[in-house]
């Protein structure tokens, strides 16, 4: 069997965890916590971080922090996570999709300005597989219709475009560590980034159930209370202190997944030199992560039948989203603005295969086999 994903894990997890265990204080904001935060603000260069439960929760803190509200209206692309919509819909936005470019499969910058309208509030660019949206384009749309960006750069971490960490583009930027992502908290967690300063007190106040209480621990109040709408975001120490182990092997394992995904490039190159599939985009000063690896047959029979292929020899292949904008709340909680060129019909012809830390030379050429048996190659 080969797994599509197999959780990171470095080795001093298991040391970490203890330690934390160990300590007095196992709660959010500890030790290992702290230490996560200095990083990334460090190395992704950016006002503040801040770990949250989830990059679901990360988002909803975002949306809070735009007061957002019903009547307002949130532009992104239709293929993409569930939390990405329901973040803001949570707080009574209308939801416009966008349709996306073939390429990438990132949101297509030039139908932006079009969705906007005298409602519209929030752009929350994608970036899919951890491949950089159009920032430029897109933050200079922003710019001059007075609008807040949202990075959903889930997939995104050790990503960058024209050499700006993805997150710290936008007003805001939030991760994921799930299992299923590059870095993990212990199976789930995320990650906010804040890029303007006026608003990093207040996403403080937030994340700790609408208290100043972080203002108290750092003695700039001698009381904390009760002082806005809030939730309790912050995870505990523990599942930090398992993160901390691969953040400081962060560049190995990208190093590692960099590898696999340049080893099935390479590999299936003459299958899309021959016609039969299609493989990933990257375009010029975007730097990926190899977050996955996906590629596109011609049409969704194909993919049925590709997948069954793979399912035969116990392989994990997959698809991805279905487009919200077809899901019953989508359509309930947003619309689409112009025509769906792309978005539904790239999502039929997906096909994800195995990538994660540690997946082996044999594993990629068996992943390969299939696909080259398959087209009779």
């Amino acid at each position: 069997m080969i797994h599509f994903n197999k959780p990171p894990l470095t080795g001093n997890e298991e040391r970490y965890v203890l330690e934390a265990m160990k300590s007095s204080k196992i709660s959010g904001d500890g030790a290992f916590t702290k230490r996560c935060h200095k990083w990334f603000e460090e190395r992704l260069g950016c006002k503040k971080a801040l770990l949250t439960t989830s990059c679901t929760h990360a988002l909803e803190m975002a949306a809070l922090l735009l007061d957002i509200k019903e009547g307002d209206e949130v532009i992104m692309p239709s293929y993409t996570f569930v939390s990405t919509a329901n973040a803001f819909v949570l707080r009574g936005a209308t939801i416009v999709f966008v349709d996306i470019r073939p390429d990438t499969l990132n949101i297509d910058e030039t139908k932006i300005e079009n969705a906007i309208t005298a409602k519209t509030k929030v752009i929350v660019p994608v970036h899919y597989a951890g491949v950089a949206c159009e920032m430029d384009t897109i933050m200079d749309i922003a710019s001059r219709h007075d609008l807040f960006v949202v990075e959903d750069a889930a997939q995104g971490m050790m990503s960058s475009y024209n050499g700006k960490a993805l997150g710290t583009i936008g007003h805001f930027g939030a991760f994921s560590f799930h299992e299923t992502k590059n870095y993990t908290s212990a199976g789930e967690g995320g990650l906010l980034i804040i890029n303007d300063e006026k608003f990093v007190q207040r996403a403080e106040i937030i994340r700790e159930k609408g208290t100043n209480r972080s203002l108290f621990f750092r003695g700039m109040v001698d009381k904390y209370s009760w002082v806005d709408v809030g939730s309790s975001y912050l995870p505990n120490d523990i599942s930090a202190a398992y993160l901390w182990g691969g953040l400081e092997m962060a560049d190995t394992i990208n190093e590692n997944r960099l590898n696999s995904w340049s080893s099935y490039y390479e590999k299936l190159s003459f299958l899309q030199n021959e016609g039969f599939i299609e493989l990933p985009t990257i375009p010029d000063g975007c730097i990926q992560n190899a977050h996955m690896f996906y590629f596109k047959v011609k049409d969704l029979e194909e993919r049925t039948a590709l997948l069954d292929a793979f399912k035969k020899e116990d392989i994990g292949a997959v698809f991805h989203y279905v487009p919200l904008h077809s899901a019953p709340a989508g359509v309930k909680y947003g619309r689409f603005s112009g025509v769906d060129e792309f978005t539904t019909k790239e999502s039929e012809r997906l096909v994800r295969l195995p990538m994660y830390f540690g997946l082996s030379s044999d594993e990629r050429d068996a992943v390969c086999d299939v696909i080259k048996s398959f087209y009779g190659k």
